[in-house]
């Protein structure tokens, strides 16, 4: 019995000394791996080389450079975050925030707010719209004297339906004239006017304002021929050489017609005609595709697009280019009998002619008045 307490007891105070061993390896890791260089660290006692220098002057460098390269990313990121609120703070600005509703019931804002009238602008002109618009609206058309005949044809097809309008008669080219118009609808505008811009090789069968949705930024006419062509559609561009992935779905409409289309007083359709202005006074272009090309184009690397502009493609058997009239409708028995609002010769060079075949056909009741006219230019 003694003998065997006698061995535990050594075994006890071996495996206590084997404690303390293990404790003192830990401490002295633990004190190792926090003051690596011992507790009072004494530093060399030598004065700087060159080599020394150097490399110090090397570290500032890259320290500065590297504060420079921090600096702007932190405003390159400040810029993004001020971009990608923008929205959330423009709807804070027009109305109290909401939670989404139950599915299918969410409703994106459809009419943008109109902006506030602002006289100063010009007080003459604001002067003249009090007396000549109808319902803060009005038909605006901007032609120079080559179109004297035509604008009699607008003119008195116009005066039949009796709305208001008002006629800017300028001297130059087509051209000039199309850039210009952009900057005189701004006034309109700003005076808190929706303006329905009409060329003059337009003939007015009914009264056009009747037959607006008023409720986007831009309402225009198109320059499509059928559904797909005015509405859009899916195009599928084949590329045989891709093999399995050869098809590419691609989404395509005919462009808007900038010689017709309704526009509201509010801040993305300003800054339309602002973009549209500013390309057509540094570039030559066609008004035109310079329209639809801000209308539509997205946003985009090196390219900032026009964000929050509503737009809608108006009924092409109501407001009727003279492809859709001479090609198709004049040759079908049922849309013979549809009267259109509008007919916009755009698609012809013989303009004076064809519109007054128009008024023959539509307001005159002569059945073969469209008839003597080929569907194309030739």
């Amino acid at each position: 019995m003694a003998g065997r307490r006698e061995k535990n007891g050594q075994s006890f105070r071996g495996s206590r000394i084997t404690v303390a061993i293990a404790i003192g390896v830990l401490l002295g890791c633990v004190f190792a791996f926090l003051y690596p260089h011992g507790f009072f660290n004494p530093a060399p006692n030598r004065p700087f080389s060159n080599s020394d220098v150097q490399v110090l002057i090397l570290d500032l460098k890259k320290n500065a450079e590297l504060q420079k390269q921090v600096r702007e990313i932190t405003e390159k990121l400040r810029l993004a975050e001020q971009g990608k609120d923008h929205a959330q703070k423009q709807f804070m600005v027009l109305g109290e925030q909401h939670k989404a509703g139950p599915f299918g019931t969410v409703k994106g804002l459809r009419t943008s707010p109109t902006v506030i009238p602002d006289e100063s602008v010009n007080p003459r002109l604001a002067k003249i719209l009090e007396e000549v618009a109808l319902q803060k609206e009005l038909i605006v058309a901007l032609a120079n004297s080559n179109v004297k005949s035509m604008l009699e044809v607008w003119f008195t097809s116009i005066k039949k339906v009796d709305e208001g309008m008002d006629t800017v008669a300028r001297t130059g080219g087509n051209h000039a004239v199309s850039g210009l118009k952009f900057r005189i609808l701004r006034e309109f505008l700003q005076l808190g006017y929706s303006v329905l811009l009409s060329d003059v090789d337009i003939v007015y069968l009914q009264n056009p304002f009747d037959h607006l949705y008023r409720d986007s930024d831009v309402e225009s006419m198109t320059d499509g021929h059928n559904n797909m062509t005015a509405y859009g559609y899916n195009d599928v561009f084949d590329e045989p050489a891709m093999g399995w992935a050869r098809y590419a779905h691609t989404m395509r409409i005919w462009v808007y017609n900038s010689g017709f289309f309704y526009i509201r007083p509010t801040m993305p359709s300003i800054e339309l005609l602002d973009r549209v202005a500013d390309r057509l006074s540094r570039q030559t272009a066609w008004d035109q595709a310079v329209f639809n090309e801000e209308l539509y184009f997205p946003s985009h690397p090196g390219y900032v697009g026009l964000h929050a502009a509503a737009k809608r493609t108006m009924d092409f058997y109501l407001f009727m280019n003279s492809k859709v009239l001479f090609k198709t409708v004049r040759k079908d028995p049922n849309l013979r009998k549809l009267k259109p609002v509008i007919v916009h010769v755009n698609y012809h060079p013989n303009k004076l002619p064809r519109m007054k075949a128009v008024v023959e056909f539509y307001v005159n009741g002569k059945k073969d008045a469209l008839e003597p006219f080929p569907d194309g230019s030739e």
